[in-house]
């Protein structure tokens, strides 16, 4: 039972405080497209995209996977920020975790270059200790590499002090790794079946829920190091 606030939360970025399925199903589409591959469906892009171009990119379009890095980059350059829509309640939820002592990072598999541009475009990057997203740290999600960079600074150490919120499998088993609780923040949640071995601490189904939790536990206090 969770009786008190933690002294950080660590948030991924894409579909967990922002919007961005419009803007990166267009460009892995157009990628895929461009690579001579049969564009996804919807539910397949929920389904197969969440790890790094780095990692994911070299399975699907192998040796022509810096090809396929450059047409999606070029192609998310142009639209995202047209296309850069908040999840409701998030700002609320950032600014009062803040206001209430919380350290705040963002640990991303975005490329780290259009994270930093959209929470600066957000006003947002005010709120966070760090903004890791992918190529940051030697290893992306779901290593824990990022993790601890993200707490650099903080005097905080990844634990159970630490939470670790996500929307998909692959922050589940960043947080897992990093011995960090899993808060699964998801509109419509699976079951615990599809996190094996790294299944949630807490599920919320969005970030006002979330907030709601979080603002009536005791934030404790914090121990200088």
């Amino acid at each position: 039972m969770t009786t008190t606030a933690p002294a950080g939360i660590l948030f991924d970025w894409d579909n967990t405080l922002i919007d961005s399925w419009p803007s990166i199903i267009q460009a892995m589409n157009t990628t895929l497209d461009a690579m001579g591959h049969t564009p996804w469906t919807v539910e397949e892009c929920h389904a197969r995209i969440g790890r790094s171009m780095r990692e994911a990119f070299p399975e699907l379009f192998g040796e022509r996977w810096l090809d396929a890095r450059t047409v999606f980059q070029d192609t998310f350059a142009a639209i995202h920020l047209d296309m850069l829509v908040p999840l409701a309640g998030a700002e609320v939820m950032l600014a009062d975790l803040v206001d209430r002592g919380l350290y705040l990072g963002v640990v991303s598999n975005k490329t780290s270059a259009f994270l930093r541009t959209e929470a600066a475009a957000l006003g947002w990057d005010r709120y966070f200790g760090r903004l890791v997203g992918a190529g940051d740290a030697a290893r992306d999600k779901p290593a824990s590499d990022p993790v601890h960079l993200a707490l650099q600074g903080s005097g905080l150490t990844a634990g159970e002090s630490v939470w670790f919120a996500g929307d998909t499998l692959v922050d589940m088993q960043c947080g897992a790794d990093s011995g960090c609780p899993g808060i699964l923040i998801h509109p419509n949640p699976p079951g615990a079946e599809a996190f094996p071995g790294c299944a949630p601490r807490l599920v919320f189904r969005g970030c006002e829920d979330f907030h709601h939790f979080v603002r009536n536990l005791p934030v404790p206090k914090r121990v200088e190091q």
